[in-house]
């Protein structure tokens, strides 16, 4: 019985083909011949058009469904591709702000080492700095062993911060540029002037509120203003001249008009280093 169905099945699709293809034939052969197709060529000839669009659309659904299918497979992997790279770039970004977090201080050195190539250098760490006297005083990781003596110039980054003023073995005491304990531990400076000329004058005090070193016993007044540069001027003894220590950003006059403080950012933050270069007042002979 089921071979009997099966067989009528196939004598159907058969007989349709027939029918179609005969169709077509007619519909070829008349249509030559006539300038119109008659009504049953229309007819066949639509018929065949239906037909022809009852089998494309399932072969056709076949395909757009394959289509898809990979389009969206393609853009799963891009989006896999594109969340690996974002997560690699995360990564390498937390790499970048961790060491360049880590090595902030320690590439301001590499720069300040390159700009004082007559001096003898030095780098220490900071590893003590008391609350108490946080203008005053710190205490670095390098003594005497390593060569580190009394009066030895301290910077950080690119600007002065201080002086050794004492030296044990293995590490020694540094006095600020910002300390108000000692007249003694002040440091000459000089200001270089638009036209050449320099004026001296010494670091006499700090001002806290406006974290700026305050310069006094300032002779040459004339023609100081903001942005000049003030180094040291080694009349001090202990000190070499030409070390970096910030720039002008204000001068202050007193009743006559003459100018009694110059006010000068420091090159440093003098409160956030944690790496220090101690300069040696000996020229390095190569």
């Amino acid at each position: 019985m089921r071979n009997f169905f099966s067989n009528k099945k196939l004598i159907i699709i058969m007989v349709l083909v027939i029918v179609v293809v005969s169709m077509i034939t007619a519909s070829l052969t008349f249509g030559q011949k006539r300038a119109r197709p008659t009504i049953i060529h229309q007819a066949g000839n639509d018929g065949l058009g239906v037909i022809g669009n009852v089998v494309s659309m399932p072969i056709n659904g076949i395909r757009n469904i394959g289509d898809n299918v990979q389009s969206l497979f393609n853009t799963y992997q891009e989006n896999r591709q594109l969340k690996s790279h974002l997560d690699d770039l995360a990564q390498t970004k937390a790499q970048i702000s961790a060491l360049k977090k880590e090595n902030k201080d320690l590439k301001q050195q590499v720069k300040l080492n390159k700009t004082l190539t007559d001096y003898h250098q030095m780098t220490a760490s900071v590893i003590s700095r008391s609350p108490n006297n946080w203008q005053n005083y710190l205490l670095i990781n390098k003594g005497a062993l390593s060569g580190i003596k009394k009066d030895m110039p301290v910077m950080s980054g690119s600007g002065l911060i201080g002086r050794i003023v004492e030296v044990n073995q293995t590490n020694s005491k540094v006095s600020l540029i910002s300390t108000d304990k000692s007249l003694s531990n002040k440091f000459a400076v000089e200001i270089t002037k638009d036209d050449g000329t320099d004026t001296s004058g010494i670091i006499g005090r700090y001002d806290k509120d406006d974290n700026l070193l305050v310069m006094t016993n300032v002779d040459s007044p004339e023609k100081i203003k903001a942005g000049q540069q003030v180094i040291t001027s080694g009349l001090g003894g202990l000190t070499p001249r030409g070390l970096y220590v910030g720039k002008v950003v204000k001068v202050k006059k007193d009743d006559y008009g003459l100018v009694s403080s110059v006010f000068v950012k420091p090159a440093t933050d003098l409160n956030n280093f944690t790496i220090v270069t101690v300069i040696s007042r000996d020229v390095e002979h190569g």
